[in-house]
Order: C-alpha cells, then sequence, then structure tokens
C-alpha cells in the first residue's frame, strides 16, 4: 500500500510524545475540532444547515464538543448530545472544551444521555459521530450501541470524526454495529482499518493537526506508555517474562548482574545468569534476588552448552555479552546459542562481547533480535565507519539493521534505532552516563521487554528512552557523579511516569 498509514498504538504514542515536545493535547483538540468545523463548512450553508453531535466522554468527544463551538461560532444551529454525564468526561482536555460550551447556550444545545430511553429524535441535517474514537476492541456498550442505531436510521448527511464509532481502527472489524458515515475526517494519516472498511468509512479525508512529521521519529514517553504491560490480579509467576543473561568471566561480574538487576525493575518475573563458577558465586553475593548458573571453567565454552540449552528450554529471551571475555571458546559456545534460538524463535539481545563474537560469524537472523553496539562495536559489526551527520548515520545503521533483519539499537549522545524500515532518534542520556556499566543496564531493560513479548523494535526504542531518562534523573539528584547501579531505582519511576521527564529534560540538557 502506497499510502502512509499510522496504528492506534503508534498514534496513541504520538499524541505523548508531541506533548512531550511541546505540543499540548489540548492544543491537538483544538486543531481536530477545527478542522472538522471548517470541512463541514465547505459544504453546508450555516443558515439552513442543523447539526447535531454525537460525543463520548473521552478524547474522541472533546473533539466533537470544539467542532461544535466552531460551528456555532460560524452560524450553524447546532445540538450536543453527551453519551452519559457531564460529571464523568474523563478526559481533561475534553472537559475544558465541555466547559466552553457551557457558556454557549444560546448559539447551541446541550443534552447529557445517561439513559438509552433518554435519546432524543434526531432532527439534523448533518450529524457528527465523536463518540469513541480509535482504539475500540469490543462491540460498544448503552446507550453508544443505541446511539449508534439512531445515527444509521437518521436522515441525516453523517461525518465521523477520526473513525465511525464501533469499527476496529487497525482492522476494520465491525464491533456490533457500526456507524455508516458518508464521510470520515482522520487525523494526521490514515488508520488502517478506515482504509478495510469503505462501506462504513464513506470519503475519507485526513486532516493535518498540528504534529510535524520529524516528531513520529522521536523517542518518547508515549514509546514508554505502549510497552508497560497490565498486571491482571490472576496473573501467575513467569507471565510477565523469564530472561537468560549469558555473560560474566574471570574478570567481570558487574556487567552481567547490572543486566539481571535492570531487568527485574524493568518488570520481569525471573532472571538466570549463566556465569563461570567463581563469577557466579560473587554475583550471588551480590543481590539474593539474583539466579545463577554455575558453569564450569574460568569462561563461557562449548563444555557448559548442556546447561544453558536446558534453561533455553525454560526462558523467553536470553541477552548474551555482558562481561562475556572475547576467547575463541567463548565465540563458538556464542554461536551455538544463536542458532538455538533461531530454532526456537526465542528472542535475543546481542551486547558488548556478545556482539563481538557475532561479528565473526554475522548472517541473516531467523529469530527477532536486537543489536545495542557503541559506535566502536558496530565498526566492528560492519567493518565500517557511519557517516558523522545525523541522517546519513541512520541511514547507514537503517541498512545495516536490513540486511541483519535484526533491530539496531546505536549507543550514543543521540541513540539512533532501526529495524531496516523504520528509524527513531532518542534524545535521553547525559554525558555523566559514560561511566561504564550503563550500557549493561539498558541491555537489561530492553532484554527485559523482549521476553515479554514485546516487538524488537518498540522495545529497543522504549529501553533507549528509559535508560536516559533514568541517568537524567540521576544526573538531577547527583550531578555527573553517578555510577551505573544509579540508574536502576529510577526504571520503574520512568515507567509508571514517562511524562515526568519532561520537567528535568530542559535543566539536564542544558
Amino acid at each position: 500500500m502506497a499510502e502512509k498509514i499510522i496504528t492506534t498504538k503508534e498514534m496513541r504514542a504520538l499524541d505523548m510524545n508531541a506533548e512531550y515536545f511541546g505540543i499540548s493535547r489540548l492544543q491537538l483538540m483544538e486543531n481536530a475540532g477545527r478542522g472538522v468545523a471548517e470541512e463541514i463548512a465547505s459544504r453546508f450553508n450555516p443558515s439552513d444547515t442543523r447539526v447535531t453531535v454525537f460525543c463520548g466522554l473521552g478524547g474522541n468527544g472533546g473533539d466533537g464538543f470544539v467542532a461544535a463551538r466552531h460551528l456555532a461560532c460560524m452560524g450553524f444551529k447546532v445540538n450536543v448530545i453527551l453519551a452519559g454525564k457531564q460529571s464523568d468526561i474523563v478526559n481533561e482536555e475534553a472537559r475544558k472544551n465541555w466547559e466552553a460550551l457551557k457558556s454557549l447556550r444560546r448559539s447551541l444545545s446541550l443534552q447529557e444521555v445517561y439513559d438509552s430511553s433518554l435519546i432524543p429524535e434526531v432532527k439534523a441535517d448533518v450529524i457528527i459521530d465523536a463518540l469513541l474514537g480509535i482504539g475500540l476492541k469490543s462491540p460498544p456498550r448503552p446507550p453508544i450501541s443505541q446511539m449508534i442505531r439512531r445515527i444509521n436510521e437518521a436522515d441525516a448527511f453523517r461525518v465521523a470524526v477520526d473513525v465511525p464509532t464501533g469499527l476496529d481502527s487497525d482492522t476494520g472489524a465491525v464491533l456490533g454495529e457500526a456507524v455508516k458515515a458518508h464521510l470520515t475526517i482522520t487525523f494526521h494519516k490514515p488508520k488502517p482499518g478506515l482504509l478495510r472498511a469503505k462501506d462504513y468509512v464513506g470519503e475519507l479525508i485526513v486532516k493535518h493537526i498540528g504534529i510535524p512529521e520529524e516528531v513520529e521519529r522521536f523517542a518518547g514517553p508515549g514509546d514508554v506508555l505502549i510497552v508497560v504491560k497490565p498486571r491482571p490480579p490472576e496473573a501467575h509467576k513467569g507471565d510477565f517474562g523469564r530472561l537468560l543473561v549469558v555473560g560474566g568471566s574471570e574478570t567481570f561480574s558487574g556487567a552481567p548482574t547490572l543486566t539481571a538487576l535492570a531487568a527485574l525493575r524493568t518488570g520481569v518475573d525471573l532472571v538466570y545468569i549463566a556465569a563461570p563458577r567463581e563469577t557466579a558465586y560473587a554475583i550471588s553475593s551480590i543481590s539474593p534476588d539474583l539466579i545463577t548458573l554455575k558453569l564450569e571453567g574460568d569462561h563461557l565454552s562449548m563444555r557448559n552448552m548442556p546447561v544453558i540449552r536446558s534453561y533455553m528450554d525454560r526462558v523467553t529471551a536470553v541477552a548474551i555479552g555482558p562481561g562475556l571475555g572475547l576467547h575463541k571458546e567463548t565465540e563458538e559456545a556464542v554461536r551455538e546459542i544463536v542458532g538455538i534460538a533461531e530454532e526456537r524463535r526465542i528472542p535475543i539481545l546481542l551486547d558488548a562481547d556478545g556482539l563481538k563474537a557475532f561479528a565473526n560469524f554475522k548472517h541473516r537472523l531467523a529469530t527477532p533480535a536486537v543489536l545495542t553496539p557503541h559506535l566502536g562495536e558496530y565498526m566492528i559489526l560492519t567493518g565500517e565507519r557511519p557517516p558523522e551527520d545525523l541522517e546519513g548515520r541512520a541511514e547507514h545503521i537503517r541498512r545495516t539493521a536490513e540486511g541483519l533483519n535484526a533491530v539496531i539499537l546505536l549507543k550514543s549522545h543521540v541513540d539512533i534505532i532501526s529495524d531496516g524500515f523504520r528509524v527513531k532518534f532518542n534524545f535521553t542520556g547525559n554525558p555523566g552516563m559514560t561511566v561504564g556499566g550503563t550500557g549493561d543496564v539498558l541491555s537489561g531493560i530492553v532484554a527485559a521487554l523482549l521476553s515479554q513479548g514485546i516487538d524488537p523494535f518498540e522495545a529497543a526504542v522504549a529501553g533507549a528512552f528509559i535508560n536516559g531518562a533514568a541517568g537524567d534523573f540521576v544526573a538531577n539528584e547527583k550531578g555527573y557523579h553517578m555510577v551505573a547501579s544509579d540508574l536502576i531505582e529510577w526504571i520503574p519511576k520512568v515507567m509508571n511516569d514517562p511524562m515526568s521527564h519532561a520537567r528535568i529534560r530542559r535543566l539536564v540538557s542544558g
């Protein structure tokens, strides 16, 4: 399909990211509602056109409130029907726009409908459907379901705001009943479902609401929002991922420890660390939360594969590389682990020495994979130095990712993430994060998300934002006198309230 589209999940992330980068949701709602009003005004004469606007209690309803206000100002006779009580309007921006309507009683009428029996008979020339918008996954409930029927029965020109109510905006499936619009005005870009349900969509118009296209390429709190999984009360141990970290050697015990602790703080249920025996004992002494597999020898080798293979039967992702060392035997074992992961379609993360080992047998990967090199490791992987300019570097990384069928997250002062098709830039982080171990924390965050079944590109984008934001909170607290373990305690803060980083972003970026 040549036409650019945006999924529901991507649009929700973009809304939050736009706010993070200074474009408020109130501005976006105003632009959306005004765009709807202007489109209607271009087709109908205000002096002899009655407009009824059906509004829900969320953001889509807020768009309808704005459209109603602009239409009233243009001279249309407007009636607004709210699907519920005004006290139940859940969206802050929508509430502000509802309050604005309450002072315009001479220009329009307002009616709250919280019971199906209260739905009025519609006498209008134009009906605007601003009931539910994008993201619906189950059939609408009363009174909205009855409102859909009333809208479809009316002898009026029907206009849907963003998506006809009752339609799955990603698949185009009709969930019970859906509004059959003559015109659908969607925002920013078409949603995939709108291109598959033309009988319900009618004419499709895309209105720009003030989000610059480049903001789509910036990592933000919205990217975190879409990877955080809800935890139902009936959840069991293991439902949120089981991660195997293969790392550590006779010299390095801190790196795999940081990776594992970061993964636990990200929300994975279980982490196993496979490390040489003495290193594993050292790791176990650091925290009782860590489960270690004691491997024979001073470094990873093929003789350790029976143990690792047995644990790969239990886990949902594998992180390979932190503190691993660069022995020839280790490279052989890394090759074997990658091969097993490909056979079983287990997502993998390759970092540090694991990445350097992979560079010697690199190939197009047959399992979901994220590679997290810094510039030096990227040059080892590709044998090339990427361009200095950001766009040129991003294109180089995109081509490499496409060739390896993997996501690459290049760690730098501006992180670049690509899956070979999409590219995003992450601006969180600060110079204090040059301290050793912050990359190991990043590996733990991304690997934890992979283990929870998150798309590798989304995991890498969110992981880059979380890691950098955690570092920024530490810098705000301690200056640049940080150590990598400081970041770990901030991971939950960023994940629970990713927009909180907006308050310190300018402080730490200078």
